[in-house]
């Protein structure tokens, strides 16, 4: 992070190398941790911040941390940062892995030197080449520094960390089954509990964080946790990485302090839409989120505030949804790539996102019936939270409920014409 704050992200911006993050203070967090705080004092500190995990769960990070047993000084542990950004229209983790390497594995020491874990992984998103390529170089200068390795600034800590590229399945974004792809297992989600912070990766305490997170934390150490509380305009602490993406005039990537507004973010920093388009609504959070529409355009883009409005934060990454663009074709969209990545563990995800794009094609081809629409609310119920083993369909669901909620009279215009009427 420590961009300007509101400042566009340029990806084309050349990564930083490890002398470079040096002058600008780069590792001192880490110097800070392992010569002058315990493991207790750095997980309540970052408790203190108020930071929440920028994965889409908003789960306070200290306090996930603390629940990791510390007792036992000879057992393994894992810290994993989830860099397998799979999720249809968020892109934020990758400007931070391709501009910063050395943050996120600065980051990285810091969480693990927290819960005293002495392996640790990156788990990236295949299709990251250069992010691939990046975080390779930076590991191999981390390593030649000292920073990784065995006694590290000779303070007795020892940390192996390791990159791992995922083979390309979204379901390998939900933690646990990142675990068992990691441990060469097919990748479906295991009960809880036992939680991860218990038994995870191997059987062992294990900590999953989100890219975004762990490049908070040599910040947090560096400045102290009513600075970063202080950054924020809303109920959650710090900055956060916003993008647009649509028939916007500047879609990208902005860091701007949390809470900043949904019209702010559109009409400031995105430029407002394109010539000739209209804004009609928007997913805040990326594909598994509520449709939010004009009339909450003025709500903070925070976890309460997104919540109370009827959708997620999620991962702050906002799709617009335009005049032009047919609201059932956009739905469908999405839910034809939910029911590819089902991972089929349990039969309502398995069965009922196909079923709900088949629907939802037959009314694109003309061919939808009015008690269809009874049957895609069944779908929202049945597939919804608490119903199936993980939350990949709940969140399918999200975007199909509010579409019906607030575009039910485009769904009957289908029905009725039988056509698409943007076609």
């Amino acid at each position: 992070m420590e961009f300007p704050l509101t400042q566009h992200i340029n990806f084309n911006r050349p990564a930083l190398h490890l002398k470079e993050y040096e002058r600008v203070g780069g590792y001192g967090a880490v110097q800070q941790v392992v010569k002058n705080m315990n493991p207790q004092e750095v997980t309540k500190l970052v408790q203190d911040s108020g930071l929440k995990g920028r994965g889409g769960a908003g789960f306070n990070t200290g306090m996930k941390w603390s629940f990791v047993p510390m007792n036992d000084t000879t057992q393994a542990k894992y810290l994993i940062a989830n860099a397998d950004e799979m999720e249809p229209g968020t892109f934020k983790d990758r400007l931070l892995l391709e501009g910063n390497p050395h943050q996120l594995i600065e980051g990285m020491i810091v969480a693990a030197y927290a819960i005293q874990a002495n392996v640790s992984y990156v788990f990236l998103r295949w299709a990251y080449k250069k992010a691939a390529r990046m975080i390779r170089t930076a590991i191999d200068e981390a390593y030649a520094a000292g920073y990784l390795g065995k006694n590290i600034l000779g303070s007795g800590f020892n940390l192996e960390m390791y990159l791992h590229t995922g083979v390309g399945r979204y379901m390998c974004g939900e933690e646990t089954a990142l675990l068992n792809a990691l441990e060469g297992k097919r990748a479906t989600p295991r009960t809880k509990p036992p939680f991860p912070q218990v038994s995870g990766l191997f059987g062992k305490p294990t900590i999953v964080n989100n890219v975004e997170t762990l490049c908070n934390l040599p910040h947090i150490i560096n400045k102290g946790a009513e600075w970063y509380k202080s950054l924020s305009l809303g109920a959650d602490a710090g900055t956060k990485l916003y993008g647009i993406s649509g028939r916007v005039n500047k879609p990208g990537i902005w860091e701007l302090p949390m809470g900043t507004s949904m019209r702010e973010l559109l009409e400031q920093h995105a430029g407002g839409m394109c010539k000739g388009y209209e804004f009609r609504a928007a997913l805040p959070g990326g594909a598994s989120t509520d449709f939010l529409v004009k009339e909450h355009l003025d709500i903070k883009m925070d976890y309460p505030s997104v919540a109370a409005a009827g959708s997620r934060l999620g991962t702050g990454t906002m799709i617009i949804l335009d005049n032009k663009t047919c609201p059932v074709g956009f739905v469908h969209n999405l839910e034809h790539f939910f029911a590819q990545e089902s991972c089929g563990w349990c039969t309502p995800c398995r069965e009922g996102l196909p079923w709900t794009e088949k629907l939802l094609l037959s009314m694109e081809n003309g061919t939808g019936r009015m008690e269809d629409l009874a049957l895609l609310e069944m779908h929202t119920r049945f597939l919804g939270p608490g119903n199936t083993f993980c939350a990949l369909a709940p969140g399918a669901m999200e975007p199909l409920q509010s579409g019906l909620k607030y575009f039910r009279a485009d769904f009957e215009q289908h029905i009725h014409d039988k056509k698409c009427p943007w076609r």
